[in-house]
């Protein structure tokens, strides 16, 4: 995936990849993953109800061949997605930072592939290709000045026009420290329009939106809206 393989085909748009120009040496993940390992199972009991989730993985399933192999990128305890997508016959790969959710991600979804990867570092992890990938709020916990290049990676990864299902937090905050089940973890997010721009640069089509009001079950993070792109790959080109 290091190589540069053709923007048509799912290559690294150049050879310096999709984090050429950025500071690697600025990355801090400090206390993000040992937060959820802290938080473990009580993710689930805390966040109960994913309508939204669920339904635009529905959307997703429904763009794939059967058989599909697609990417959960930060796909913690593998439920609903990875569960979801199993069910429906692809073959899920997922990646997470939290050694603790990747041990519930493998009893909840047995047999699924799965990584312990930091998103900086899918390009040269040979993964191969994929037929689609999903994002739910993954990207949130990256700063601001990463988002762009952590969607570049997935736009590399991505076979021909394949899908982008991304799920995000309406908010106009960047690398935000809040409470999070008795831990702190970090965040950014962006205003709608803003997001639907970042992710039209990195070389995707946003072909649909949902967003929901969301109120966790017990936690003392406050309500907020969840916003979910239905996206399509396109081709990067030098007017992107």
């Amino acid at each position: 995936m290091s190589s540069s393989a053709g923007h048509g085909g799912g290559g690294t748009p150049g050879p310096l990849g999709a984090y050429a120009g950025f500071d690697r040496s600025a990355i801090d993940r400090s206390g993000q993953s040992e937060a959820f390992d802290a938080i473990g199972d009580r993710y689930d009991e805390a966040f109960p109800h994913k309508e939204g989730q669920v339904a635009a993985a529905v959307w997703f399933s429904g763009q794939l061949p059967a058989g599909a192999r697609v990417l959960d990128v930060g796909c913690g305890t593998g439920l609903p997605t990875a569960r979801q997508l199993a069910m429906d016959g692809h073959r899920v790969v997922g990646t997470d930072l939290s050694p603790t959710m990747l041990k519930l991600y493998r009893e909840n979804v047995p047999g699924a592939e799965c990584h312990r990867l930091d998103i900086a570092h899918l390009e040269g992890a040979g993964l191969g290709l994929f037929d689609g990938v999903v994002a739910f709020f993954s990207l949130l916990m990256l700063p601001r000045a990463e988002i762009p290049c952590a969607l570049r990676v997935l736009h590399s990864l991505i076979r021909e026009e394949g899908p982008l299902v991304l799920g995000m937090v309406e908010a106009d905050v960047n690398d935000f420290s809040i409470p999070f089940l008795g831990n702190t973890i970090r965040v950014s997010g962006y205003l709608r329009d803003d997001l639907r721009r970042v992710v039209h640069d990195a070389g995707f089509e946003v072909v649909g939106e949902d967003a929901y009001a969301y109120a966790p079950a017990s936690t003392d993070v406050p309500p907020e809206i969840q916003l979910f792109l239905q996206c399509r790959r396109r081709p990067l080109t030098t007017s992107t």
